[in-house]
């Protein structure tokens, strides 16, 4: 029966003896039909209470209700049919979760944009989502100018950061963004629309229902492609509900907001177009009940610290950099750390001096999980209750399978290494419009091949000890060289260009990029000035490295491991 640990399951599933009391081995992923009706459950159900901070300002979830239903209703008067594609560019502001219900409600596809991309980033994901709309900050509206006749958006929504914020606060912000700051770089866009008066316009409307299924579409995680493209996860309802529901279990042992009914307050400083911040933070968040503290720059530390000194935080998603940098702030010492229930870490490898240093100022451990976009996203995550580094990923979720296999596909006895495969409900229904991608990475028997290698113990607890796949973890942030190296290929001058991941202090690896001179003339300043053009920060190789010719197998493959520090 689904929920009860029995012998079989403990046998064939060593993780689940190691379940804490509450905790079912299964969920049942079928409660919701899509992800608008756990959220309109939500905003009735949870109505009075804050739903969003931001900037010093709340919004209600009745207020996301409001404003949610009227941009849902403008974007369906534009004739977008069910299951088109929407586009958000937005950091972490309250028009973003309002943004996320809206398009949802209304029958669309949400498409998480990264708003620091160039471009030729914006482009690409832009064209391959098939996005009819964007809804965009205005501090990166110049972004789409420059691009948006190659794309086939016809409908734009230009939101400015005080726009939810209230009269005269929001005018403020918005005058100190503009011309104080001057971060709203000039820009056009004819036709566009601005966000406040969409959602007064959407008011005056009727959201009409429309029939979505758990089987349809709900978000298109864009991911780094082996191919040197980005390709879109496609999320269906019931992945994102299944995670959600999953997580929400995991939890309960921590922060307990069922038996006590108490309103749980999360920070959100991770960014909302990341699948990390989007399921745990905005879904999860919603579903109980939870207030998020947005932070729209988490790089500013001193910022985000004077944010915190006001909230009594209970659940702290993040991941090592801004664990470690906010360890070492002074500031961030002195605060109160007592209604700390739990701290979450994702995205990347937890470092153990960090999550010990994070242990001793605040007395919560780093609960480390792990997953993917693919998984949407969470997959493994050690006990919520936790109190020490284990240096493992954990155990997997309820209604989750994780099989560790050799090249061949078999699966490897406990103890030995093999690549991590996935198996579960919140696995993804495949690569949007690439069935070859998608069957690259799909087993026969349904498990999602993650290109992580690890080992299982026989608690069913699973460590990370390399990566089969050449991808760079910066940060948290997926990067392959294989599209650094398409985009390198274009500089003026390069003749052969390489990439890989090395270790770095901050972000945990950074990209190094190896060259071969077409031009003897060329130098790093002009190989890097390049590529800011063309990559958005995190992507960008903080190292170049001129050769005279690069290793290659017999038949003139660049070989990216003999690059490899021994």
């Amino acid at each position: 029966m689904p929920g009860y640990k029995t012998e079989e399951t403990e046998m064939a599933k060593p993780w689940i003896k190691n379940y804490p009391a509450g905790v079912p081995a299964e969920i049942d992923p079928t409660q919701y039909e899509t992800v608008a009706q756990m959220l309109e459950e939500a905003m009735k159900k949870y109505a009075s209470r804050a739903a969003f901070i931001c900037m010093g300002k709340s919004i209600t979830y009745a207020q996301i209700d409001s404003a949610s239903r009227g941009l849902g209703a403008w974007l369906q008067s534009r004739g977008i049919a069910p299951g088109g594609r929407v586009a958000i560019m937005m950091p972490n502001i309250m028009q973003y979760p309002v943004a996320v219900a809206a398009i949802l409600r209304a029958g669309y596809v949400v498409v998480n944009v990264n708003p620091l991309y160039t471009p030729r980033e914006l482009e690409h994901q832009l064209k391959d989502s098939g996005a009819e709309a964007i809804i965009i900050i205005e501090n990166f509206a110049t972004t789409l100018d420059k691009v948006i006749a190659n794309t086939p958006v016809k409908h734009v929504v230009v939101a400015a950061m005080g726009d939810l914020l209230g009269g005269l606060k929001g005018m403020l912000v918005n005058f100190v963004v503009r011309k104080v700051k001057k971060m709203v770089p000039e820009f056009s866009l004819p036709g566009s629309f601005r966000f406040n008066d969409v959602v007064a316009q959407g008011s005056a409307m009727t959201l009409k229902a429309v029939p979505r299924t758990r089987e349809d579409v709900a978000f298109l995680q864009y991911t780094g492609g082996t191919t040197g493209v980005s390709k879109g996860a496609t999320l269906l309802n019931r992945n994102i509900v299944a995670n959600m529901l999953q997580v929400e279990e995991w939890l309960q042992p921590a922060i307990n907001t069922r038996s006590s009914n108490e309103q749980a307050n999360f920070v959100c400083a991770l960014p909302l177009y990341h699948i990390f911040a989007l399921t745990v933070c905005n879904m999860i968040g919603t579903r109980i009940g939870a207030c998020n503290l947005l932070i729209p720059n988490p790089r500013d530390i001193p910022g985000f610290v004077k944010d915190l000194s006001t909230f009594k935080f209970n659940v702290f998603p993040c991941l090592n950099t801004l664990f470690n940098a906010l360890a070492n702030n002074p500031e961030f010492a002195k605060l109160d750390f007592s209604t700390l229930k739990i701290s979450l870490g994702g995205g990347m490898a937890t470092q153990q001096a960090v999550a010990e240093k994070w242990t001793a100022i605040t007395g919560s451990a780093i609960v480390e999980g792990y997953g993917l976009s693919e998984t949407s996203p969470v997959a493994t995550c050690n006990l919520a209750t936790l109190k020490g580094f284990t240096g493992t990923i954990g155990l997997p979720m309820p209604s989750t399978e994780i099989a560790i296999r050799d090249d061949d596909g078999k699966d490897v006895p406990l103890g030995e290494s093999g690549e991590i495969c996935i198996r579960g409900p919140q696995v993804m229904a495949g690569y949007w419009q690439r069935p070859d991608e998608t069957a690259k990475v799909m087993s026969a028997d349904g498990y999602f091949k993650s290109g992580d290698v690890g080992i299982m113990d026989e608690n069913g607890y699973t460590r990370i000890v390399d990566r089969k796949k050449d991808m760079v973890l910066v940060s948290g942030f997926n990067v392959y060289p294989s599209e650094l190296e398409e985009v390198a290929m274009k500089c003026p001058g390069v003749m052969e260009a390489a990439v890989i991941g090395v270790p770095d202090e901050h972000s945990g690896e950074v990209p190094k990029i190896f060259i071969v001179k077409k031009d003897p003339s060329l130098t790093e300043a002009q190989v890097m000035d390049f590529l800011k053009e063309n990559l958005t920060g995190y992507k960008r190789p903080k190292y170049v490295e001129f050769r005279a010719d690069l290793p290659k197998t017999p038949v003139g493959k660049i070989l990216r491991r003999e690059l490899r520090p021994k």
